[in-house]
């Protein structure tokens, strides 16, 4: 079964072993804008209601890459376990909507905690979702997960040696950053902007991220400037 932009395949379930249905996106998607904590707009179609797969028997979930990853028998038997004490259970369909896309993304989340997986990867998960909600307008529910993200990242700094995966440290900071200024606390975000700027082997070793963090600094100076201009005087008769 396939649609225009997905189709539907089968895969064997890292904790149960069952083949379950997955649906995967297809590669050509066209892209109207990125914001500067790199969460793509599409057109006609949103992708990351389909990042998470989800087993249909015992409801494992994760994205594509830690599905099919090997898992330790022990994490085996610990989400065996959480999955069959919350009795989870989550219907395959083909097309997802909102709730399905939400459901899929939260229940990656305590899959991951149920592993004690390191805190880059709920985050990974919590600002993926919070894309989602920006995505449809929603955002009181796109800021809350941006919290959690924060949260989740400041705490992957101090407890993680980076790279981790595709990620590096300074990716981290530009998307703390970025998601600072989204909830309002320009305090933080310059912190961790003046840091990378002020980091001379980043502007040699990554210099398109030097120049992402470069200009969300002189757009953040910017609008500070344009708050503190003082109000024009009303012209004398």
């Amino acid at each position: 079964m396939s649609n225009e932009f997905t189709f539907v395949v089968e895969k064997q379930c890292p904790v149960c072993g069952k083949e379950t249905r997955v649906v995967k996106v297809k590669s050509r998607l066209m892209i109207s804008r990125t914001d500067d904590d790199y969460c793509n707009h599409y057109r006609d179609f949103n992708p990351y209601y389909y990042t998470i797969w989800v087993c249909e028997h015992c409801g494992f979930a994760a994205d594509e890459k830690h599905f099919l990853a090997a898992l330790p028998d022990r994490h085996k038997e610990m989400l065996a376990k959480f999955l069959h004490d919350k009795r989870v259970r989550f219907v395959f369909t083909p097309e997802r909507g909102l709730p399905e896309a939400i459901a899929s993304y939260q229940l990656a989340i305590y899959c991951a905690e149920a592993i004690s997986t390191p805190p880059s990867r709920s985050a990974g998960l919590s600002l993926r979702l919070s894309w989602v909600f920006r995505t449809v307008g929603l955002k009181e529910q796109e800021l809350e997960w941006a919290r959690k993200t924060v949260q989740l990242y400041e705490r992957s700094l101090m407890t993680e040696r980076y790279p981790v995966e595709s990620l590096s440290d300074n990716t981290v900071m530009y998307l703390l950053a970025t998601l600072f200024n989204r909830l309002g606390d320009r305090e933080h975000c310059t912190q961790y902007l003046g840091r990378m700027i002020n980091d001379k082997d980043l502007k040699m070793t990554d210099n398109k991220l030097y120049n992402d963090a470069r200009k969300l600094w002189q757009d953040i100076r910017a609008e500070e400037a344009e708050e503190n201009k003082a109000p024009e005087q009303p012209a004398k008769k």
